[in-house]
């Protein structure tokens, strides 16, 4: 592996013109088909072969026209104080609504809150409902519909009435969406020079991150329709390809001033950064991807269809680094290092103050940095610094044992929101159930009679405040009923009245009755939550296993993958009981613009645990990958540690902070998912790389010593030797030393 991707950069590095056209067309190509692709569709979720997904699936093949139908909103309006929303003026109040709701742009039909027997009337005559249902979906609102929306929400409330509007036609106020990206590049940017000392070498990763992030979004865009990808999927895709293009291109670049200033030609130290450091990012970039892929094992499609964007994005970045990077290193080869080692490398003589301090870095680059003071001191007291950190992952975890699952609805939304001011005002008026019915579906022969029958033992239910009129589809074969719970959606005693409707719809199929389905916002999140518990040990085991046999490649051993799957589960117990206390129990939620703390989203735990394994496995091999090539090439266990730590530990924690930037960003997104998930993503590189990467894991190694490296013979001759430190490249490259000069290839001339 060293060796061929050693060829691949060397290559890219001599060829970097080529190299640099040829991603200018792709990235040029892409961008074409992103401009011309439809809007990307909405955000749709399924669950296939649960009950509410059986439900929703009959609905469409038996009611067509009723599933055909555009967005909706529903306006609530509430008479003043002493007043009834049933006296003659307050009528002609509401009617003037309904009427300006006719006519504004987009509306197919409006309720007659008065008609068929007042259903749209609460029983205290104070609150009434007025339903809208547009031409359009939702994505395809325009902005004069939101504003006709606005406007007769405030014609209404200057005529007396309070009024607020929910439902999928409202506008959603969008807060500083599109400067989350902005604020982790330039975090980013600061950290990189401050690493680099260079504004060039600073700038490379940054360019190359946006070019890959630039590449596989715009690749989503223009399969957004075909493959059915919202613009969700596009956010989160765009949080992961810019945290990993970043990391990956700073490793390369790190490795070829390293190189560089150790004496190597240029182009050898371009070949040799991606044949080492590159070899890194191609087995870290592998471990994200199958964390990412590995989401389709969960069965949902939208978990599977932002698992497979993102990890689309990530392929893109390595191969960017590879590529992309050392042809623009060619580009400056000189201009890339810091600013104090530049002079020697432009072949000019130095001056005798440039000469002293030039020797007296390198006494300073002998002895120990800040990263292997670190190390020494925690190899010094590995007992102690383990238990520390143990302890302290443990205790930030314990939140999580509390976390309480939910699906987003306008009762989650910011108190000061109109969807969730009428969400609360139908709540109050029409009992905490309206807002979350139940819908059953009966199917069978002649399903009036039975729809009949059916209802009547629904009514008789504990826990039921209403059932509806049976709805009948056009053949007569297939029945509608609405069932309005007395409790809220995300109560309990409505989860348990789900289970016993169930159960009864199965008694009534025992007794040859017609086939019922229920479905609705509770049923949904039953079904989710069995989805969820069926699929996270088959997904846990597909994923961590085949990065177990990956990292095993990597360091042809079986404790270091053992050590670093346990730190993962560390890390994401951590992160998870940060997202609990934060978004669900309101800790710190002002600091962190946490409106209503609430439920944490249901997709959001096992997309993380994916996303983070990844990750945790990106430092650990980034970190180890150092410390293996040290023992490989002579190096005792704890010299190895030191010496990973000195070459490795600045760069890993530039990286780290640099992802954390990124995902912090994503936290001022108005949309809750991706909040919670650039929350919990940051909180979790913290916790990976700073306290298991940098504390645990060398501390294990002091305890460990060479059994750290332990492999059984059988599998060290049954695994393939991926080289990945480099040692087989090395023999190579000294015996190609060998050579009589006048037989080798002469070195070209390079733009300083």
């Amino acid at each position: 592996m060293a060796t061929i991707l050693y060829k691949l950069g060397r290559f890219a590095f001599r060829r970097r013109g080529l190299m640099a056209l040829l991603w200018v067309l792709i990235f040029g190509g892409v961008g074409f088909a992103a401009s011309t692709a439809p809007a990307p569709p909405a955000d749709t979720f399924s669950m296939p072969g649960t009950e509410s997904q059986k439900a929703y699936d009959l609905l469409d093949d038996k009611f067509p026209d009723a599933s055909a139908d555009g967005a909706t909103a529903r306006v609530v309006l509430r008479a003043p104080d002493g007043k009834k929303i049933t006296d003659p003026a307050e009528k002609a109040k509401v009617a003037k609504v309904a009427a300006e709701l006719r006519k504004s742009p987009q509306v197919a039909s409006v309720s007659d809150p008065y008609a068929a027997g007042g259903a749209a009337v609460s029983k205290d005559k104070t609150t009434v409902y007025v339903s809208a249902t547009y031409k359009v979906v939702q994505t395809e609102v325009n902005d004069k519909a939101h504003d006709a929306i606005d406007a007769t929400l405030e014609h209404a409330r200057d005529s007396g009435l309070t009024a607020e509007a929910g439902g999928d036609a409202v506008k959603v106020e969008q807060g500083v969406k599109g400067s989350s990206e902005a604020i982790g590049i330039v975090v980013s940017a600061i950290v990189l020079i401050l690493t680099f000392g260079s504004m060039i070498a600073a700038g490379m990763p940054l360019l190359t991150a946006l070019v890959g992030v630039g590449v596989g979004i715009s690749g989503i865009t223009a399969l957004g329709t075909t493959l059915g990808l919202s613009s969700t999927t596009t956010t989160l895709a765009m949080m992961i390809g810019l945290a990993v293009g970043i990391d990956y291109a700073l490793f390369i670049v790190s490795r070829y001033r390293s190189e560089v200033t150790d004496g190597r030609a240029r182009d050898d130290a371009a070949g040799r950064a991606v044949g080492t450091a590159g070899t890194a990012v191609v087995f870290a970039g592998l471990t994200v991807v199958i964390a990412l892929v590995g989401l389709a094992v969960v069965n949902i499609p939208m978990l599977t269809k932002m698992g497979m964007a993102a990890a689309g994005t990530v392929a893109v970045a390595v191969l960017i680094a590879v590529t992309l990077v050392p042809a623009l290193l060619g580009f400056a080869p000189v201009k890339v290092l810091a600013r104090k080692d530049r002079a020697r490398f432009r072949g000019k003589p130095l001056s005798e103050k440039q000469q002293r301090k030039a020797e007296q870095r390198q006494l300073k680059l002998q002895r120990p940095n800040m990263g292997a003071r670190w190390a020494q001191f925690i190899l010094r007291h590995p007992v102690a610094v383990l238990l520390l950190a143990v302890v302290g992952l443990g205790a930030v975890a314990v939140p999580a044992a509390n976390m309480k699952l939910g699906l987003p609805s306008e009762g989650t939304m910011a108190p000061d929101t109109t969807q969730r001011k009428a969400y609360d005002m139908m709540s109050d008026s029409f009992g905490k159930g309206f807002n979350g019915p139940l819908m059953v579906t009966i199917e069978a022969p002649g399903v009036k009679a039975k729809a009949e029958g059916v209802r009547a033992r629904m009514e008789k239910e504990p826990g039921v405040e209403s059932v509806g009129a049976a709805a009948v589809n056009k053949a007569g074969d297939t029945a509608i009923v609405n069932v309005v719970p007395q409790t809220g959606p995300a109560e309990d005693k409505t989860k348990n009245l789900v289970k016993s409707l169930r159960g009864m719809a199965k008694d009534i199929k025992a007794d040859n009755g017609p086939d019922i389905l229920l479905t609705g916002q509770t049923a949904m999140f039953i079904d989710f939550s069995k989805t969820l518990d069926d699929a996270l040990l088959p997904y846990l085991g597909t994923v961590v296993g085949l990065a177990f046999v990956l990292l095993m490649l990597v360091f042809r051993s079986v404790l270091v993958p053992l050590k670093a799957a346990l730190g993962f589960l560390l890390s994401v117990a951590a992160a998870l009981g940060a997202v609990v206390a934060v978004f669900q129990e309101g800790h710190l939620a002002d600091v962190f613009g946490v409106d209503q703390p609430g439920p944490i989203v249901s997709t959001m735990p096992i997309f993380m645990i994916g996303v983070v394994f990844g990750l945790a496995m990106d430092y650990e091999v980034f970190l180890v990958t150092r410390m293996r090539e040290a023992y490989v090439h002579g190096a005792d266990p704890r010299e190895a540690v030191v010496t990973g730590f000195r070459f490795g530990g600045r760069v890993v924690a530039a990286a780290a902070v640099i992802m954390i930037s990124v995902f912090s960003g994503f936290i001022l997104e108005e949309n809750d998912l991706v909040k919670m998930i650039g929350f919990g993503l940051a909180a979790a590189v913290l916790f990976d790389a700073f306290v298991v990467r940098m504390t645990l894991v060398p501390a294990l190694f002091a305890l460990l010593g060479r059994a750290a490296w332990w492999l059984p013979r059988w599998l060290d001759w049954l695994l393939p030797n991926m080289d990945v430190e480099g040692e087989k490249l090395a023999r190579r490259l000294a015996a190609d030393q060998q050579v009589p000069p006048q037989q080798r290839h002469p070195e070209p001339q390079y733009r300083r």
